[in-house]
């Protein structure tokens, strides 16, 4: 896949900015602060309709207009497809295919799949656990796009749920807040059981990838590894998330733990979760809020679901997060990502339909060894974007056509 045209009107910095693009590497160099980032921020958002840099949409319209514009032509496994995204300022996005009707934005996910690396990454490994949750669905809905409606759908409710269980905390509980709390607990359950499902469902397909491919950028003397903690199905502590795990609940059988195993390296444990469906995780969930009406009327806040969950990362024995150093936070960020690109080429493994690829300030971050590891990783994707401030920040293999960027502007 790649795009052979991009054009941006009032897209952060750029009034206009057009240019054609094409399969290989494009290199955009220019200062910092010039708009480098923009580009790939644009073309993520056509992928995901969300940034990788900000959580709101007002930040990516230039300030003083009231929409911004971003097209796209886009050829995927020898298929040409013209996709337009409008961003408009305090009202709905809207799209358009091939220059038809407007659509909703939602409807052109899936037309551009793209993966991107950027120094925000870290927070995957150092951040809160809200990063790596977004990092799972953001990654379920790149594959399944109608799950971004489950999500949608979990969102609501929840946002629903909360405000009930806060009214009623002001006051006293009574048997009506019980009544239409029941009708929230059916409707949050069985949306939060389609998502939690289709991201174990994604840690099934990702965990083959993230031991192989850290262990592409390192030396391979530890090896990586993930469990997801889920709410539904483990105890609370008092601030509401899930309780730590006994040390050993992470090991196998043999009293190994998965990351000290060659044949489990990137394995994923999922305790309690194991091979349940979708109607038997909506039955656990009711359960767990039933189980925690007491605490979550006392505290007024939904605590159990997909929203409270964590994705733990390890190398080794040891979790990531505290432990693992810059180099490896880096490398297992990078891991993660190449994991996804992995994933998306084997849900379409036609000629010329893999994700694009794009590395925004990322060379600059890394060593030597990491950054000619990571270039003969990339170098065979059909599309790879990169930003760089320093033209030589970027490893001499990728190669490839390079693009100055001056403020506003886009010039060979």
């Amino acid at each position: 896949m790649y795009i052979s045209h991009l054009s941006l009107t009032d897209f952060r910095s750029y009034a206009q900015a057009d240019f054609e693009l094409g399969p290989g590497t494009t290199v955009f160099v220019g200062s910092n602060g010039v708009g480098k980032t923009n580009i790939a921020e644009a073309i993520g958002y056509l992928a995901s309709l969300s940034s990788h840099r900000v959580s709101t949409d007002a930040p990516l319209i230039r300030f003083g207009a009231d929409k911004a514009l971003v097209r796209a032509r886009v050829a995927r496994a020898g298929q040409a497809t013209a996709v337009e995204l409008e961003i408009a300022a305090g009202k709905a996005n809207r799209a358009r295919i091939n220059r038809a009707n407007p659509v909703r934005a939602r409807d052109i996910l899936g037309i551009v799949r793209t993966v991107l690396f950027a120094p925000e990454d870290l927070a995957l490994v150092k951040g809160d656990p809200a990063n790596r949750r977004r990092f799972l669905d953001d990654l379920l809905v790149a594959l399944r796009p109608h799950q971004a409606a489950t999500r949608g759908d979990y969102e609501r409710v929840l946002k629903q749920r909360n405000a009930l269980l806060k009214s009623a905390r002001k006051g006293r509980f009574s048997a009506a807040h019980e009544s239409t709390l029941e009708v929230w607990d059916q409707h949050l359950a069985k949306a939060g059981a389609r998502l939690l499902r289709g991201r174990l469902d994604v840690l099934e397909l990702l965990s083959p990838h993230l031991g192989a491919e850290y262990a592409g950028l390192t030396d391979g003397s530890k090896a990586a590894s993930a469990r997801y903690r889920c709410t539904v199905v483990e105890e609370l502590d008092d601030d509401g998330g899930a309780a730590a795990l006994p040390a050993d609940a992470g090991q196998d059988s043999g009293g190994q733990n998965p990351a000290d195993s060659g044949a489990d390296a990137g394995a994923v444990r999922a305790p309690g979760l194991d091979g349940a469906g979708i109607e038997e995780l909506e039955r656990m969930f009711l359960a767990a809020l039933v189980a925690h009406r007491k605490k979550e009327t006392d505290r007024g806040i939904t605590l159990v679901g997909p929203h409270r969950d964590e994705l733990e990362l390890f190398l080794g024995p040891a979790p990531a997060k505290g432990y693992a150093s810059h180099g490896e936070t880096w490398s297992l960020a990078l891991a993660l990502r190449l994991a996804s690109y992995r994933v998306l080429g084997e849900d379409d493994p036609r000629e010329g339909a893999g994700p694009i690829l794009i590395l925004d300030d990322v060379f600059a971050e890394l060593d030597t060894d990491r950054r000619t590891r990571l270039a003969a990783v990339v170098a065979g994707a059909e599309q790879v974007i990169v930003t760089a401030a320093v033209a030589a920040d970027v490893p001499a293999e990728l190669g490839g056509r390079v693009l100055r960027v001056t403020p506003g502007h886009v010039s060979p």
